[in-house]
């Protein structure tokens, strides 16, 4: 049949062919095929090869004699009866108290805890800025108590308070009994605890005072200088801006400015010097430092503090020291 055919166009026929054999989708499925021919023959030469597994675990029967039974019994009933079965028994019923009381409490909402910080809060300002930390603590108490009668009178009578609904009241009255310490924590509201300070005199009776030293130059007479004492009086001269290197020079300061006055002038007749390193405590706002001189003026001098601050006085200003840290003198000429 290909017999009236010439040899172009049987080349044209055969290329043909090729074309419609050689598509996109045999060619894939052609190396598909291959890419899975080489994977099992990899798989196979990998189970053939010898040693593979040698390193698979080989499960051991391990036969125990009757001693070493009697042995690991005698280990397990020891420690059994080492446990404290009442202590296990304790801890868990605290547990499912804890995870009770968990459940029931819930927490305040923040509407409720601003209403309990502002009432807080106006009572503490009730007490003034020289209130101790025993009044406001004692301030505080009051006021749950008094906070807790109130939700119980309103609950006796089945009323609700004005500024709290029902539920909000319930809530409060939990965390008033019960959780105290947590809602202050959550409002934010800390009292230091009051360290109440005894010394004591092991002194024998009849045994001097030991003289304190004050350094640098003597002083002289005139100076009358008194150890932890300090004088009030009109300010001359600021100390805060005014140092010296000694009590003396201090004294001096005060002397000098007495002679050098204008007429009609304050003349210092009193000073007062801070001779610890670590500074001086007063009452006020300021921080006062090491060699702070004052120069003052006053026609009747008065005591502010000597020796030490009495114990109302240190209750009132915890930040207060025992001892007064000043020293001063009032001018004779």
């Amino acid at each position: 049949m290909m017999r009236g055919l010439g040899p172009a166009a049987a080349a044209a026929l055969g290329g043909r062919s090729a074309a419609r054999w050689c598509t996109y989708r045999r060619v894939t499925v052609a190396v598909c095929l291959g890419n899975l021919v080489a994977v099992l023959l990899v798989v196979r030469s990998l189970y053939s090869a010898p040693g593979y597994f040698a390193s698979a675990p080989r499960r051991v029967a391990v036969k125990y004699s009757e001693e070493q039974i009697r042995l690991v019994e005698e280990s397990i009933r020891i420690r059994r009866a080492a446990v404290s079965v009442e202590l296990v028994e304790a801890v868990k019923k605290l547990e499912k108290v804890f995870a009770r009381e968990e459940k029931r409490r819930k927490e305040l909402p923040l509407e409720l805890k601003q209403k309990v910080s502002y009432e807080i809060l106006e009572r503490m300002r009730d007490l003034g800025e020289n209130s101790n930390t025993t009044e406001q603590r004692e301030a505080l108490e009051s006021w749950r108590l008094e906070k807790l009668k109130d939700i119980r009178s309103a609950s006796a009578q089945n009323l609700s308070m004005s500024d709290l609904s029902n539920e909000e009241s319930r809530m409060l009255k939990r965390a008033l009994e019960l959780n105290w310490r947590m809602l202050m924590d959550d409002i934010g509201l800390w009292i230091p605890v009051s360290v109440w300070h005894t010394e004591h005199d092991d002194k024998p009776e009849n045994e001097p005072e030991e003289e304190e030293i004050i350094a640098g130059p003597p002083l002289p007479p005139e100076c009358n200088a008194q150890v932890h004492t300090d004088y009030g009086g009109a300010a001359v001269r600021w100390g805060l801006t005014h140092h010296k290197e000694s009590a003396a020079d201090c004294c001096q300061a005060c002397l000098d400015q007495a002679k050098r006055a204008r007429p009609g002038a304050l003349k210092c007749n009193i000073w007062v010097y801070c001779p610890s390193e670590y500074g001086c405590y007063s009452p006020d706002k300021y921080e006062h430092k090491h060699q702070e001189c004052w120069l003052k003026q006053a026609d009747h001098p008065k005591l502010n503090f000597k020796d030490r601050y009495s114990e109302s006085y240190r209750d009132a200003h915890p930040s207060a020291p025992v001892v007064v840290p000043w020293m001063s003198g009032v001018i004779t000429v």
